[in-house]
């Protein structure tokens, strides 16, 4: 990106923040009236790490792999390398296995936090990350409750990595690829509200195999992956803390009070941040051609 490109960048960011009054929280929740959801039925999970391989196999273009050995003694959490992973809880009621991912937010913290609206919820209810748009600041990062955005920091064009509920699939009529594996059918994909429904109805006809919650249901003013379980959800190492209102209500005020701070800072990182994205290309485009030669 050369000098006229850098001005050229920071002056729309910046006019697109003035015309639009300033960047704001913003309130994905209402962007669909029926999202798409997943509902996870603990009590069916085997752990058999399906969801794992169906997950990096599904996106090998993002750099996601497979350990075939993990040790369960730990629990385990999401990387850059691993949008998905299965941990294993002694409980109350014996072993039981959880899969953990984004928890695709109704109302996402994280995109609430980007300046750029890189991180954003899309209209059927994932939370995606728009790599043209990123600056690098990472506040998608520190914002959300479940610590799942993760940053390659080994890369010299680095990603944001997470869980984006196979979008592309999802825009080609299918399931996500964790979904279509589980050999279980721990895993249900669908309308939030008709899994919720389905989800009760499960309670009700079992009452004394789950407890008497969905978590997702309003965690956070609700999330897109709904879990049930037959031990309460903190022993299954999930947080209890959260209460339900949705994180970007904390900080909305905040943000319409700073509107200086979101208009200029967001075109000054944005811009470097594709300069050195477009120095890196360059350089790895003179690599290959210097390869083929």
């Amino acid at each position: 990106m050369d000098r006229r490109d850098l001005l050229k960048t920071m002056g729309a960011a910046a006019g697109t923040a003035l015309v639009s009054g300033g960047l704001r929280a913003e309130q994905p929740g209402a962007e669909a009236a029926e999202p798409v959801a997943i509902l996870v039925d603990t009590t069916k999970c085997i752990g058999c790490r399906t969801c794992e391989w169906a997950c990096a196999d599904a996106h090998k273009d993002a750099g996601l792999e497979f350990p075939e050995d993990v040790d369960f003694s730990v629990e385990r959490t999401t990387s850059d390398k691993q949008w998905t992973v299965v941990n294993r809880y002694e409980t109350e009621k014996g072993i039981i296995y959880a899969k953990k991912q984004c928890m695709h937010c109704l109302q996402p913290a994280c995109a609430a936090a980007c300046l750029t609206r890189a991180m954003h919820k899309t209209p059927a209810g994932p939370v995606a990350w728009n790599e043209d748009r990123c600056m690098g600041c990472r506040f998608c990062m520190v914002s959300c409750p479940f610590d799942m955005p993760k940053f390659e920091y080994h890369s010299a064009v680095p990603r944001i990595q997470k869980c984006v509920m196979c979008t592309e699939r999802l825009a080609e009529g299918k399931n996500p690829a964790c979904v279509e594996n589980c050999p279980a059918g721990a895993l249900t994909f669908g309308r939030r509200s008709e899994l919720l429904e389905q989800a009760r109805e499960r309670i009700y006809a079992e009452p004394e195999k789950y407890v008497h919650q969905v978590y997702g249901e309003d965690e956070v003013g609700g999330t897109g992956w709904l879990y049930l379980a037959s031990v309460p959800f903190g022993q299954l190492g999930f947080r209890t803390d959260l209460g339900t209102t949705p994180f970007p209500a904390y900080t909305r005020e905040f943000l319409y009070a700073v509107p200086v701070v979101l208009t200029v800072v967001p075109p000054l990182l944005l811009a470097p941040s594709r300069a050195s994205r477009a120095r890196a290309a360059a350089q790895t485009e003179g690599h290959d051609e210097e390869g083929n030669a």
